[in-house]
């Protein structure tokens, strides 16, 4: 199972992950902030919050945004191709 080892965001709503795997990229999720959960963070200061979870293997937000660790691992897999 590959798991999400290492994120930070690099600028705007761009973030930079790393898979146990090796796979690594820049993912842009500016796209993908809609609902009630993730409006906030498109605040650069909110989104510029994000942390790893080790438990739950993906990005979070401490007002309890995340996203499937599924789709970052394909977004990055893109990212990297």
């Amino acid at each position: 199972m590959v798991h999400l080892v290492e994120a930070r965001v690099v600028s705007g709503y761009v973030v930079w992950l790393r898979f146990s795997d090796g796979v690594e990229g820049r993912v842009d999720l500016g796209q993908e902030l809609h609902g009630r959960v993730f409006e906030p963070l498109r605040d650069p200061q909110e989104f510029g919050k994000l942390s790893l979870d080790p438990e739950l293997g993906t990005i979070i937000w401490p007002n309890g945004a995340d996203f499937a660790p599924e789709f970052l691992y394909a977004a990055a897999r893109r990212a990297a191709a």
